[in-house]
């Protein structure tokens, strides 16, 4: 299958929807749409990459591992950008990974066509190279973010970016995977999310999130989830905007 676009016409991957409709329509009949299963390794440290993938929905984790064995997530990518930014730097391969921790789909394209691409637009190489931007600037926003901000106010931020990069309210989101993004013990994990579903904000059961309350979710996340969301609409545009009104659930278990 080829590119899917929503139903406003637009791509519904957020980078494929910048490009120029030369490009967009240059690159169609390379983009075949693929499951993104949980775990999924999208590519593998010091190894040549074979794809780039758009993602639509889900999430892919950037992952650096240590020498011994301990891995932390650097680095998230969803439906606003292209799991391949080596490939754009002039490389074919990097020290980290790329997973997936939050399954979804996306349009893959070989990593030979891709640089072909880019090497033939300088219009192309614009709208990736504001993208590699953004992301830069939201690894470096993390990296403040963990030192400076409560545990509680960055589950929220990531709660609310993965949230973002979905089509549903509900949403696997699992301790581990939120253990890893906040660099915390996944104990640390059920105290903050315990403490965001007593407060009706979201429900938690078995790995899956439910957002109940939005709103309530901004007030109570730092900064951060709004500098990098304004960072990454000035580069690339504003989305489609939407708020969920609270709604009224019996608490589960976490």
């Amino acid at each position: 299958m080829v590119a899917t676009r929503t139903a406003a016409g637009a791509p519904a991957n957020r980078l494929l929807g910048l490009l120029s409709s030369k490009d967009y329509q240059r690159l169609l009949p390379h983009l075949h749409r693929v499951p993104l299963a949980y775990r999924q390794s999208l590519y593998r440290a010091r190894q040549r990459l074979g794809f780039v993938y758009f993602i639509e929905t889900g999430v892919g984790s950037l992952v650096n591992t240590m020498a011994n064995g301990q891995a932390a997530e650097v680095g998230t990518i969803g439906n606003e950008g292209v799991v391949g930014l080596p490939l754009l730097l002039g490389d074919d391969r990097a020290p980290t990974s790329v997973y997936i921790q939050v399954p979804g789909a996306g349009l893959r394209m070989t990593a030979a066509r891709f640089s072909a691409e880019l090497m033939r637009s300088a219009s192309m190489r614009l709208v990736m190279h504001r993208y590699a931007h953004a992301l830069f600037n939201q690894v470096a926003q993390s990296a403040a973010c963990n030192h400076f901000h409560s545990l509680q106010q960055r589950c929220c931020r990531w709660i609310l970016m993965t949230h973002d990069r979905m089509q549903s309210d509900d949403f696997l989101l699992t301790q581990e995977f939120l253990a890893m993004m906040l660099g915390v013990q996944r104990t640390g994990v059920s105290v903050a999310a315990g403490a965001l579903q007593r407060a009706g904000l979201i429900r938690y059961s078995r790995g899956v999130v439910t957002i109940l309350d939005r709103r309530g979710l901004r007030k109570r996340a730092c900064e951060c989830y709004g500098v990098s969301k304004r960072e990454f609409d000035r580069l690339l545009g504003n989305p489609p905007r939407r708020e969920i009104q609270p709604r009224k659930v019996h608490a589960g278990s976490v």
